[in-house]
């Protein structure tokens, strides 16, 4: 479709499915690497363990970026931060492309994950030109697109370096990310991000302040954390219970696996659409139930591979609900400090995330996948929790809290 066909949301359609594909392509960069550390590490000469660098080299410069870069979207002209970002990256993977040992794959790739937020620069761009009764369908339509870079970057990785090497791979995203640029220069409207007035180091200081005048950004940012890392810990143990007994399956079916997930990144827009109507709380809640009960199939999935689909499905189900729902209640926040807010909920997401992988290679070395399960349950219960204790708080102040404003030297009004 044009971009000329507008989209009730204030946004064309054809302009919202490039935002989506963007932030998909962005974030798909930072997994590519991960099927292929075998093949990098025997051309580049190196061992399990410093090929496997690479993928804590993507982590590093994404959290790094979530922290230094995001916020400057409340600073400059969106539209320029955006496509910076989009050609850094481009460069980046080139670097990675023609990597003649591991030393500049490293750190090739954590710059690309460094200038990868991009993705979480085009998020709130695109909450800000939507329609605030439509926020919700357009976060979440712009979410399915992340997940769905996040789910399939593996598998596509794997089918490009059967047809030409892991190179193949960095060459072709930085050919994609390099158009993304081109086309989001030409296609975004302008949006300023503020008046300038604060300094770089004021706005991060700004950033870190929104927790303390926020208390939904407190409460939503904990439940994102716990919820993420719930989802971490069946990512991350799955492939050891597929490659185990009773399964016994070959690393390129493992990888397929992660197919099964795109069915729950594909209701992103329907609790986007529940959000919008209203039901906000209600989607938070139906989310943070299901991932708790989706644990019992996955449990039951060590031996029955259908309820282990079944319980992969709901947990990534829920897990989009309960991501769509807080974003729809931290962007209503403040509106002028969009990116700083979502710096700061993403920031603690990933966190969670990442807290999630390491418990779980801790647990899986002493309960296997019975204390993996049970982890993640007790993870997802305290989504359950945090999110009952918020809905206390608000009905013990008689209402939403209100957005306190911070000092003048925070705000860019």
């Amino acid at each position: 479709m044009t971009t000329r066909t507008r989209a009730k949301g204030g946004l064309s359609q054809g302009l919202l499915l490039l935002m989506s594909v963007a932030t998909g392509l962005a974030v798909a960069g930072n997994y590519f690497a991960q099927p292929l550390l075998d093949l990098i590490g025997r051309e580049l000469g190196l061992g399990p363990s410093q090929a496997a660098l690479t993928v804590t080299a993507a982590q590093a410069g994404y959290a790094l970026g979530l922290i230094l870069l995001v916020p400057l979207g409340d600073l400059m002209e969106r539209r320029r931060l955006a496509v910076a970002l989009y050609a850094a990256t481009a460069l980046f993977l080139l670097v990675s492309a023609v990597a003649p040992d591991g030393r500049v794959l490293l750190i090739s790739t954590a710059l690309t994950g460094l200038t990868s937020v991009a993705a979480q620069v085009v998020v709130p761009f695109a909450a800000t030109l939507a329609d605030p009764a439509e926020r919700g369908r357009v976060v979440g339509t712009v979410m399915t697109g992340l997940m769905l870079g996040l789910l399939l970057a593996r598998t596509a990785s794997g089918a490009l370096s059967e047809l030409g090497g892991w190179r193949t791979v960095y060459w072709v995203n930085a050919a994609l990310m390099l158009l993304m640029a081109v086309l989001l220069r030409a296609l975004l409207p302008r949006l300023g991000g503020g008046s300038g007035r604060l300094s770089y180091l004021a706005l991060l200081r700004s950033t870190v302040a929104m927790f303390r005048y926020e208390p939904l950004l407190r409460w939503r940012s904990a439940i994102g954390a716990l919820s993420l890392a719930s989802f971490s810990v069946l990512w991350t143990a799955l492939t050891l219970l597929l490659a185990g007994s009773p399964y016994d399956w070959t690393e390129s079916a493992i990888g397929l696996f992660g197919l099964v997930g795109v069915a729950g990144a594909l209701t992103a827009t329907v609790a986007g659409r529940l959000a919008d109507r209203g039901h906000v709380q209600r989607v938070t809640a139906a989310g943070t139930i299901l991932l708790v009960a989706s644990w019992a199939a996955i449990g039951a999935g060590a031996h029955s591979l259908t309820w282990l689909i079944i319980g992969v499905i709901v947990l990534d189900l829920a897990h989009q609900a309960v991501l769509n729902s807080s974003q729809n209640v931290i962007y209503a926040l403040r509106p002028e400090a969009r990116n700083r807010i979502n710096s700061a909920f993403m920031t603690s997401f990933f966190v969670g995330g990442a807290v999630g992988s390491a418990l779980t290679s801790v647990v899986w070395a002493y309960g296997g996948w019975s204390g993996v399960c049970v982890l993640g349950a007790a993870l997802s219960a305290g989504t359950l929790a945090l999110w009952t204790l918020e809905r206390l708080s608000v009905r013990a102040a008689g209402k939403e809290p209100a957005p306190r404003h911070p000092e003048p030297a925070a705000s860019l009004d």
